[in-house]
């Protein structure tokens, strides 16, 4: 009992003492199962959900193991409802199967006769316009595939979905075995490997459709252009901007034997399609005003796909739904840092991109060199005595804004910079204004939203060639920002409560580093204002992947 770090309660929370000398080999046990729901210093808890089991169940994990991990480190004996609920979860993953009927139809077999019934008399299926032919088997019109599967993922029935998919027109690409700038030897890592074969699954219909979850600087273009490699297939791949719409180009380029006229650019700037196309979200969703078509969302259908890869897929618009719900039969494979979506669509995602197929914890990765280790700092500070009155008077949003600006943060980056005379420095924030204020106290370059794509990769480059060393970026760079050297990060203000974004700012530093290879990740935050709190939940994900804040009062040092 006395080594045992979990307590198992009723409403399926798991509470595990920090303290405990194997609190870390249990955590990364229970996070394959659970969710990190908050965490102070001495006990975090987790929450067992019916979307954290299909996940673990797609995965490969069944009741009987997860039973099994909460039995051995829990103190007390565990509550029957938590089993039943353990067991009830992972057996409605494949309760119902789709597999190809005909180029119209799809066959739905339902493994019991009480769920065939369920479905039978829940009036919101009917619109799907199910045939039964056989018993406890329907057929599905085809175009209703998606939104098939997402009711019935949203009524707690997730659909194993074995129906295949077109091919797609052929494409002859292969990796290299030198990188083509500069011919040094190229290999896929051994989780990258796994990675590719988890989602090609021998090219089964159990394969196809779904998403790799790893951290920033692990590789996971890496691993997309292996798969279009593996699939030798015409591709669309949607990106989160311009600057990863030409990263994606110049990796492709690199490391396959595809042509350069062969790749084509559609964003903003360029509408080229070819046989593997780049587009950024941005585009796909324009539209005139909010009545108005999205005049672009025929590019899913320009050309036969084989593959759509949907990069940062966390990030998917709520729109773009709307399409990948009439794209099942084309293969959809989703790359991320994090299932985690501040809009609340990770059932979207599951079912129509797919279930989660290969993941790797963050500090797994770090221990074996392939990520930068990391030491995360948040600096508290007080708020500045002239903006008091003003702080209190304000409403929510206003206080969060009062103390995400608060001038007294300069003094700590002063601090830092002096302890980094030498490293390469990444300041990140949310305010404009407030970055402004930073480039005329320090001169260094900025990259905001308004900086010309060209302007942007002039100062990229020169960061990467150590002409500039120290450089301020607005949230654009929370994504698909290629600076390999950088291994310090400042953030002076963050978007509330955004965990994804504290995971892609980390990620900014997290490649691997000559030398030590270690990466320094400040936050600086107004203590005892809203902001202290909101930058908590930004941690928790972090926390959840191993990572520790070290919690310093800056007056105090």
């Amino acid at each position: 009992m006395k080594n045992k770090p979990l307590i198992v309660q009723s409403d399926n929370t798991i509470l595990i003492e920090t303290e405990s000398k194997i609190f870390e080999k249990v955590r990364d046990k229970i996070i394959l199962f659970s969710e990190l729901v908050k965490s102070p210093d001495y006990i975090h808890t987790y929450k067992i959900t019916s979307l954290s089991l299909w996940n673990a169940a797609s995965s490969g994990m069944n009741s009987e193991e997860i039973i099994s991990i909460i039995k051995k480190y829990s103190k007390y004996s565990i509550p029957e409802i938590v089993i039943y609920e353990i067991k009830e979860q992972i057996s409605r993953f494949g309760a119902i199967t789709l597999v190809k009927e005909n180029k119209d139809f799809l066959r739905v077999i339902i493994k019991t006769d009480l769920l065939f019934r369920e479905i039978i008399a829940n009036k919101r299926l009917k619109k799907f316009g199910l045939i039964t032919d056989k018993e406890n088997e329907f057929l599905l019109p085809t175009p209703n595939r998606g939104s098939f599967k997402l009711q019935m993922t949203k009524i707690g029935y997730p659909v194993a979905d074995l129906g295949g998919y077109i091919e797609g027109a052929k494409l002859n690409i292969n990796l290299r075995k030198r990188l083509k700038q500069n011919f040094s030897p190229f290999e896929l890592r051994n989780y990258q490997n796994d990675a590719v074969n988890a989602f090609y699954a021998n090219g089964s219909p159990y394969g196809g459709s779904g998403t790799i979850v790893l951290p920033c600087g692990s590789g996971k273009t890496i691993i997309g252009i292996a798969t279009i490699s593996k699939l030798k297939t015409e591709t669309l791949i949607i990106s989160t901007n311009i600057t990863a719409i030409k990263q994606w180009k110049a990796e492709l380029l690199d490391k396959t034997n595809i042509k350069e006229e062969d790749v084509g650019e559609y964003s903003g700037e360029t509408k080229n399609i070819r046989p593997i196309t780049i587009a950024s979200y941005q585009i796909v969703t324009y539209r005139k005003n909010k009545t108005a078509p999205f005049k672009h969302f025929s590019l899913f259908n320009e050309r036969n796909w084989g593959l759509i890869i949907y990069d940062e897929v966390h990030l998917l618009p709520a729109p773009v739904f709307r399409v990948v719900s009439s794209l099942q039969s084309r293969r959809r494979l989703g790359l991320t840092a994090t299932l985690i979506r501040e809009d609340g669509l990770e059932e979207e995602v599951f079912a129509l991109i797919g279930p989660k197929k290969f993941e790797l914890p963050w500090k797994q990765l770090e221990t074996t060199g392939w990520i930068a280790k990391s030491y995360c700092v948040e600096y508290r500070v007080k708020l500045k005595e002239s903006l008091n009155i003003h702080y209190a008077t304000s409403d929510k949003r206003g206080k969060f804004r009062i103390a995400s600006e608060n001038p007294s943060k300069f003094n700590v980056i002063d601090r830092i910079l002096e302890k980094h005379t030498n490293d390469n420095i990444l300041i990140i924030g949310q305010y404009i204004s407030q970055l402004n204020m930073l480039k005329d106290r320090y001169h260094f370059p900025i990259i905001t939203g308004k900086t010309p794509n060209k302007t942007r990769e002039i100062i990229y480059n020169d960061f990467k060639n150590g002409k500039i060393k120290k450089l301020i970026v607005s949230k654009v760079a929370n994504f698909a920002v290629d600076l390999p050297d950088a291994n310090v990060a400042i953030q002076i203000s963050g978007t509330f409560g955004s965990r994804q974004e504290e995971a892609q700012r980390l990620g900014r530093i997290l490649r691997p580093k000559k030398g030590e290879n270690i990466a320094y990740f400040y936050t600086i935050v107004t203590q005892n204002t809203i902001e202290q709190i909101y930058a908590r939940n930004r941690q928790m994900f972090l926390i959840e992947q191993g990572y520790r804040y070290q919690t310093i009062n800056f007056d105090e040092e």
